[in-house]
């Protein structure tokens, strides 16, 4: 491990969890003890109990991705299939929180954050939808307020993927996915694709985001992209992405990468104290202990 994580890393050792999936995606953690995750290629969500087992938590979830919880601690779930942001209700009742914005139909809601207000940001990126079934014309991250109002907060952003805001919310990073053909068919020359990164941005009091900035650079020819991130409690900035999971320090300086059997789409801090880190990579899930609790997500038990 390079020296510069060892800051960051209580062991570079993984835990292997469980196997046998197709695709996980939006870890989630529990105060009850227990984590959630997704299998999006099966549109299943699962929930796994420390030294459990995983059971299926709701099956047909309309290709489910990120995952949250409000500040009552309903889980709230990015519905990519079905293009709306829904959550589950006490009763388990499925409940549409935003299909729309300003009468349009949403692309295809991927990643989400709530903010300690009880309002909730999500990724919208286009890429996915056919030209012709896309409604809003660009990629961008909407807002949903606490009034259940829904805001473009901005829609600068090419492939917006992951979001977190850092500990005092003041900023929000947003994952740059590019994946078209000239990115792909760089990374198949050994070519790094230079449009992979994460962006800052500054939050005002309203929820508005201004200042949209480069934070940090992901350049890589090695297969992955800018996906999932989370803040630990020093402002550090963790992004699942090529060859492993990148590190920044709050200025963007790159720490190193964390390396797993499995190329991980994204993680989640959980566990006691919230120094446990989860992974999902690609048919698995993975834990790892950290020095450094993680920021916590309001609602979360």
């Amino acid at each position: 491990m390079a020296d510069n994580l060892e800051q960051i890393v209580e062991s570079p050792q993984s835990e292997r969890l469980a196997t046998g999936f197709v695709f996980t995606e939006g870890p989630l953690w529990n105060d009850d003890g227990y984590w959630l995750f997704v299998d999006i290629r099966r549109s299943l969500i699962y929930s796994l109990a420390q030294g459990g087992q995983p059971e299926v938590y709701r099956d047909n979830s309309g290709g489910s991705n990120g995952l949250t919880y409000d500040l009552q601690g309903r889980l709230i779930m990015c519905e990519g299939d079905n293009r709306r942001i829904s959550r589950r209700e006490a009763d388990g009742a499925i409940t549409s929180l935003a299909d729309r914005w300003e009468g349009k139909r949403l692309n295809r809601p991927n990643d989400l954050v709530g903010k300690s207000d009880g309002s909730i940001y999500f990724t919208n990126p286009g890429g996915r939808i056919p030209q012709g079934e896309r409604e809003i014309d660009f990629s961008g991250v909407h807002r949903i307020g606490t009034d259940g109002a829904v805001t473009a907060v901005t829609g600068e952003l090419e492939y917006p993927n992951g979001l977190a805001f850092s500990p005092d919310e003041s900023i929000l990073y947003v994952a740059i996915t590019r994946r078209d053909d000239g990115c792909i068919q760089e990374k198949e020359r050994g070519e790094s694709c230079n449009h992979q990164l994460i962006r800052a941005f500054d939050v005002a009091a309203d929820g508005s985001l201004s200042n949209n900035r480069v934070f940090a650079n992901m350049f890589s020819q090695h297969d992955g992209v800018p996906d999932g991130m989370k803040v630990d409690s020093q402002g550090n900035v963790y992004c699942t992405g090529p060859e492993g999971c990148w590190v920044f320090d709050p200025s963007g300086n790159h720490l190193g990468i964390i390396r797993l059997p499995e190329i991980p789409a994204n993680c989640a801090w959980g566990g006691p104290g919230h120094r446990t880190m989860f992974f999902t990579a690609r048919t698995s899930v993975y834990t790892m202990q950290m020095k450094n609790p993680g920021t916590r997500i309001p609602g979360a038990g």
